[in-house]
């Protein structure tokens, strides 16, 4: 990545980044065009998905969707959410779920390429520090042209997603049949990879609760698809076979190093604390072999996949909770996932930590987190915070107007898995009043390109500092 500054007539300087077949001005009151791109084609596929939910025909067993309906289908395809307002299984055909699918395999896809782009169009390292990595690693994603980049993301996609396939296929051949099983099998893995949660069963994946099997490999395809693309790569690159178009790197990042910690306490937590949750509750009826497997299952789907294997109506509020937590933090960066991104909250851990001891920076791994890093981590915390207090005070707000008589923490559930793009509901989506809908969307929709257009545009801010500060005055907190 080459970086050129140029002098306007004002005598203001424009920095250009040239790489990766991308060039674009660095302005401050401009947003980065790989942002603008993400930003508009996610609206260009959700209206196709719209109009094509409204006009194709027999993609419907009865009635077609109302427009407000339609977009909140194509939506929540797209930025593969999850929530539902009619039942997948029954209210479509197989046309109508075919289309459904495309549209999730394009927004999972979309999100996998153009966030892996976008990294590589500003020149970020993989690690989140810029200065502290290896040689190697430096090389991993900067220096892989755009046509490499989206080809590996495609290779990657698809023998997972038919890998998946074929072991649910094989798993559901005894229950469904030979041809039974092919169709739910494919929509399934597709739907788990991108972290939809959309399914062809009327209540998910509930009557699989005794197939430790099935939520074991639902459970891996998630897993893969929020882990994120460029940490994928690294470890491919680290541990197997080599590649001569790739370099070989000695170390993963400390990007890498990050994510895999997260999501290895997350999921490791997540699962004692379900199992204690719901030991004897909703899963006091099972083997052991099926709490173990449901409980896993149970910590893995809110990062950001929105299956589910009980009824969450059911369940204690501290599983409620816990879910809602889980929903929020998310998946990884450059992932089919949705969430705050585990490295956002382990790098906000991190900063209080570091504090603690008293110390001026964050590190992590013997390394030492830029200061641009961690404004960034806390700007997204800040901001996604204030999206879903606004959402679900406009939920409450709507439905206290029209005199729903719905538990706070039923309203807040659905919003936090609206915005952080997960699916899971307590089966307040489909009795939502026509405003709500539309909040929904728009939480669907910001939850989904949100955080990166903000990070992209901080990164232009924060690299456009001042040359001259305010005088300090310091204010008492705590």
């Amino acid at each position: 990545m080459i970086t050129k500054k140029s002098t306007r007539p004002d005598g203001s300087s424009v920095s250009r980044y040239q790489g990766s077949g991308v060039r674009h001005a660095m302005t401050p009151n401009r947003w980065l065009a790989p942002a603008e791109l993400f930003l508009s084609s996610f609206i260009a596929l959700i209206i196709l998905g719209s109009l094509g939910l409204k006009f194709l025909p027999g993609i419907y067993q009865g009635e077609p969707l109302n427009w407000t309906d339609a977009i909140f289908t194509s939506t929540s395809a797209v930025c593969v959410t999850g929530l539902i307002v009619v039942d997948t299984a029954t209210y479509f055909t197989l046309r109508g779920q075919a289309l459904i699918l495309l549209l999730i395999q394009l927004g999972g896809l979309g999100m996998l390429i153009l966030t892996s782009v976008i990294i590589t169009a500003l020149g970020r390292k993989i690690s989140l520090n810029l200065e502290s990595v290896t040689a190697d690693s430096r090389k991993l994603i900067p220096q892989v042209s755009a046509r490499l980049l989206i080809t590996n993301i495609l290779k990657f996609t698809f023998l997972i997603e038919a890998a998946g396939a074929f072991l649910l296929y094989c798993m559901w051949v005894p229950r469904l049949g030979w041809k039974g099983a092919a169709w739910p099998a494919v929509f399934h893995s597709v739907s788990a990879f991108c972290n939809a949660g959309f399914s062809t069963n009327s209540n998910s994946l509930i009557n699989y609760q005794d197939s430790p099997g099935t939520l074991l490999v639902i459970s891996v395809l998630i897993i893969l698809g929020g882990l994120g693309f460029v940490t994928m790569q690294e470890l491919n690159l680290r541990f197997a076979q080599r590649q001569q178009s790739l370099p070989r790197i000695k170390r993963l990042s400390v990007h890498s190093q990050l994510v895999l910690w997260t999501s290895f306490i997350l999921i490791l937590g997540g699962w004692l604390l379900f199992a204690g949750f719901e030991w004897n509750g909703l899963l006091a009826e099972m083997s052991l072999t099926d709490k173990l497997s449901n409980s896993l299952f149970l910590s893995v789907t809110p990062r950001t996949a929105g299956f589910n294997s009980i009824d969450y109506e059911q369940a204690t509020d501290s599983t409620n909770l816990l879910t809602m937590i889980l929903m929020m933090i998310g998946g990884s960066p450059s992932s089919t996932a949705g969430g705050l991104k585990t490295t956002t909250f382990a790098l906000l851990g991190l900063l209080a930590w570091s504090k603690l001891r008293s110390q001026t920076t964050t590190t992590f791994a013997s390394r030492s987190i830029p200061d641009e890093t961690i404004q960034r981590g806390t700007g997204l915390f800040v901001i996604s915070t204030s999206v879903v207090v606004t959402g679900v005070f406009l939920m409450s707000s709507i439905g206290d107007f029209r005199g729903y008589e719905q538990r706070f923490l039923v309203r807040l559930f659905e919003t936090i898995s609206a915005f952080n793009t997960v699916g899971l509901s307590m089966g307040l989506t489909d009795s939502l009043s026509l405003p709500s809908r539309w909040v929904l969307i728009f939480l669907m929709f910001a939850g989904r390109t949100g955080p990166l257009v903000i990070a992209s545009a901080l990164i232009v801010r924060l690299a456009h500092r001042s040359k001259f500060r305010l005088a300090y005055e310091d204010v008492i907190v705590g």
